[in-house]
């Protein structure tokens, strides 16, 4: 399947070419060429199959005709060493769990996915000599820990990770900063867009391309936003189960979206925009979700695009809820491209909400207070704005993206209750923290890239 650039002004690419490039000549993001429908018998076997095989027949539609099935079902497999449950909350309101991954975050599952495929497609270069793959990847929090372990150890590919001094929670920081061998951590006196513009920058830089092979980690690179498809599909599944299972103890019945008797909405904190967009091609799949909210923190310029028809970027604010801190969300672009630049289609499928940090800190403590279950600020956004959003015959889940223990000072400060830091994640915070400085000037970062 050939690959097109959101701007328009760059020629198609290959899978290899969108994956070992990140971004198009043209600055823009690469998008397929066609979205596949998932045939009907897949939705009707759905409830019963494993998360591998969801995550299979899913990623066959975007990856089948360029990597042979074998090669495919071993990197889905080794992708997901881990679940992704759905849990209950409350009636009517699920949780999908996704910090049950090595770093405990969300980002796991696509940066995961993505190191495998890089390595596929990686092959020595006459033209680089070495061959050596350097991934440039900015961060506002779990992007950086979930690509850098995704890659730890990777033959043939060295990660730098670029992300804004003193605005990353001193737990995800350590989950970066402390790995050595084939990562290292750029440290930017700046914000999450200050990195993001120098990765960018890095990419269209005729110099540095010269110099060294370069791509992109961030939800840009379609290897790391697509597989993110693949847990709404199982959270449906599971959904569907439950909700079955309560009509049918043995649940004999095969899948019809009619037999739930409520439609299913889905919630997602955004920041970057790259998860909720993977949803959105889900649905374009057949996923039976009838709609989407886009939760928010303080940085709401989506939520003012849904009410205006405008988008203007500025920049990010700090927030309890830091890897939301993103003023102009990459993954726009590739919204606005798949609703055909279209404002009222996109407000057709997706609404959104914005909630300040004391609205945040309100939720986490109400969230543990009714009803036993320890959010993180993140999923506090999503939590909420479900529980307002939610209209008489709908069903919701949320994301929550994040274990609560990479914001333990922040949760821990906001409801009086100790968070039990997982053992994995102590580990972490055992290392020694190895940095690089560097200046939000790109002719700066431009020189170091050259000097390595």
């Amino acid at each position: 399947m050939n690959y097109y650039s959101t701007n328009g002004q760059a020629p198609l690419a290959t899978l290899e070419k969108a994956v070992t490039k990140g971004l198009a000549e043209d600055r823009g993001l690469y998008m397929p060429e066609r979205i596949k429908p998932l045939p009907k018998d897949f939705f009707d076997e759905m409830p019963n199959l494993s998360f591998h095989e969801i995550a299979y027949r899913v990623a066959d539609c975007f990856f089948g005709e360029d990597v042979p099935a074998d090669d495919l079902r071993r990197i889905v497999t080794e992708t997901l060493s881990f679940d992704c449950p759905l849990v209950k909350v409350e009636e009517g309101i699920y949780c999908l769990e996704l910090f049950h991954g090595p770093t405990l975050a969300f980002k796991d599952v696509g940066a995961r996915f993505m190191a495998r495929l890089l390595q596929y497609f990686s092959s020595p270069s006459e033209e680089t000599g070495r061959g050596v793959v350097n991934v440039l990847v900015a961060t506002s929090g779990d992007t950086g820990s979930a690509v850098a372990n995704g890659f730890l150890g990777v033959e043939g590919i060295h990660v730098y990770v670029l992300y804004p001094k003193g605005k990353v929670s001193p737990i995800q920081e350590c989950q970066f900063t402390t790995l050595g061998q084939n990562i290292t951590a750029v440290e930017v006196d700046g914000t999450f867009d200050d990195c993001q513009r120098l990765v960018k920058s890095a990419f269209v830089d005729e110099e540095i391309n010269v110099h060294m092979r370069l791509t992109s980690a961030n939800s840009i690179n379609v290897a790391r936003f697509l597989p993110q498809s693949f847990y709404y599909f199982w959270a449906v599944a599971q959904m569907l189960n439950e909700e079955l299972r309560v009509k049918n103890e043995e649940l004999k019945l095969p899948y019809q979206p009619e037999s739930l008797n409520r439609q299913i909405v889905c919630c997602v904190p955004s920041g970057n925009f790259g998860n909720i967009c993977s949803a959105l091609f889900g649905k374009r799949m057949g996923l039976p979700i009838s709609r989407f909210i886009a939760a928010n923190n303080r940085n709401s310029v989506f939520y003012e695009y849904l009410q205006s028809g405008e988008y203007r970027p500025r920049p990010s604010v700090a927030t309890l809820a830091n890897a939301m801190d993103v003023g102009d969300p990459s993954n726009f672009a590739r919204i606005y491209d798949l609703y055909g630049h279209s404002h009222e289609a996109i407000c057709s499928d997706i609404s959104g909400a914005t909630y300040t940090d004391e609205q945040i800190a309100d939720t986490i403590r109400q969230c543990l207070r009714d009803t036993g279950y320890q959010l993180d600020p993140h999923g506090a956004c999503g939590y909420r704005a479900l529980k307002e959003g939610l209209r008489p015959g709908e069903v919701g889940f949320f994301l929550e993206t994040a274990h609560p223990a990479k914001f333990k000072d922040t949760v821990e400060r906001i409801t009086g209750q100790p968070v039990e830091i997982p053992a994995r994640l102590a580990a972490f915070m055992r290392g020694q923290k190895q940095s690089t400085p560097m200046s939000k000037d790109f002719a700066d970062f431009k020189a170091y890239l050259l000097s390595m």
